[in-house]
């Protein structure tokens, strides 16, 4: 039977991922479908997240809106000490080894709202966050806390089938020092231009996210590639199949889901695990058409669309102390005592440190 082409990519330079449906009442089927997908490539499919088709098309819209301003106007949201704001193109540098320019990208920063005079906002990363003029942007901020509210629970929704995963409670996630108090981030990107790897343009260099998971919502353009060993030689690239209205690759079948989430596991989760389950490099190429997408962070949720993009990531509290699970500890060679291959650190030093090398 012969390949399946999406945009002149056969079928064979997809990635297949696990799909995990929210609404599935079988809880020990999405745990070992997610656990397999973490051992294998730490990417898969949620589906069934309960954010409305609708309303995604909304919060898209709303993004494309505010990268149609001139720049003039957008450089007057430029991000701030606090990682909140407008981001512009050839402003990021993730893989300096191969890439000859910065990012050709641009993007804009949200994070959890904290008002100026809480005691919080003296806290890195804490703080109000930049917003567009109501007049110049209608609805604009109250599209986008709406969205990064509904992100973070499905964030904690897929978190808590992690936590089953990594054979802890449900709610380890949960307490307080996790994701009580989450340092969760909504980016909004939008890609634009021609990228050619074999000359170092990249619309996102090969990186890894730095959170716990990202989620990553798209539209019907092609963009997103991972790479499952980054220590191969040469590494092998694969297109991750986009989401909006179109066919899903997944266990060698094309399936058909609307508004799906890609989710990726970020290298806090992959510290947590001793190196047990994957934070995988990834990249984003662009071809001349205009890429939009939203990407929640916590700490790590990740978001996307046609040039355009929108991320949401997530992360523990500052003060969370990141170390191995005791259970995934390893024997040192023959004697009993066991081994992190990370030392211990806490979220905000880690977050410190990543930020310094971007």
């Amino acid at each position: 039977m012969e390949n399946q082409i999406v945009d002149g990519v056969e079928a064979a330079n997809f990635s297949a991922l696990n799909c995990i449906d929210l609404s599935n009442p079988d809880i020990q089927q999405s745990v070992s479908l997610l656990k397999q997908a973490c051992l294998d490539c730490g990417f898969f499919y949620v589906v069934n997240h309960g954010i409305s088709q609708e309303f995604m098309e909304e919060v898209f819209a709303q993004s494309k809106r505010m990268f149609s301003l001139p720049l003039s106007e957008k450089m007057k949201l430029l991000r701030n000490e606090k990682n909140r704001g407008y981001i512009p193109v050839f402003y990021e540098l993730f893989d300096p080894v191969n890439q000859v320019q910065r990012d050709t990208k641009e993007g804009y920063d949200i994070g959890v709202e904290v008002a100026e005079d809480d005691p919080d906002a003296e806290k890195p990363y804490y703080g109000p966050n930049i917003w567009p003029q109501q007049d110049q942007l209608p609805r604009w901020r109250e599209t986008m806390e709406k969205f990064h509210q509904q992100a973070l629970e499905v964030a904690r929704s897929v978190a808590r089938i992690i936590a089953l995963a990594l054979g802890l409670d449900r709610d380890f996630f949960d307490k307080p020092e996790m994701l009580g108090e989450p340092f969760a981030t909504l980016r909004l990107l939008h890609y634009e231009g021609q990228t050619d790897p074999s000359k170092g343009i990249f619309g996102a260099g090969a990186h890894s996210d730095f959170g716990l998971i990202t989620l990553l919502a798209t539209d019907d353009i092609l963009g997103l590639q991972i790479c499952n060993d980054k220590d191969a030689k040469p590494q092998k690239w694969e297109y991750v199949a986009p989401m909006k209205g179109s066919f899903i690759f997944t266990s060698f079948l094309w399936l058909i889901f609307y508004g799906a989430f890609i989710v990726n596991l970020g290298d806090l989760l992959e510290r947590w695990s001793n190196c047990i389950f994957k934070s995988t490099l990834h990249e984003v190429l662009a071809n001349d058409q205009d890429r939009y997408s939203i990407r929640l962070l916590l700490i790590c949720i990740f978001c996307l669309m046609q040039g355009l993009q929108i991320a949401y990531f997530v992360y523990p509290s500052h003060d969370c102390l990141v170390e191995c699970l005791p259970t995934f500890a390893k024997s040192y060679l023959n004697f009993n005592e066991l081994f992190a291959t990370f030392p211990s650190i806490l979220c905000q030093t880690y977050l410190d440190q990543r930020n310094k090398d971007i």
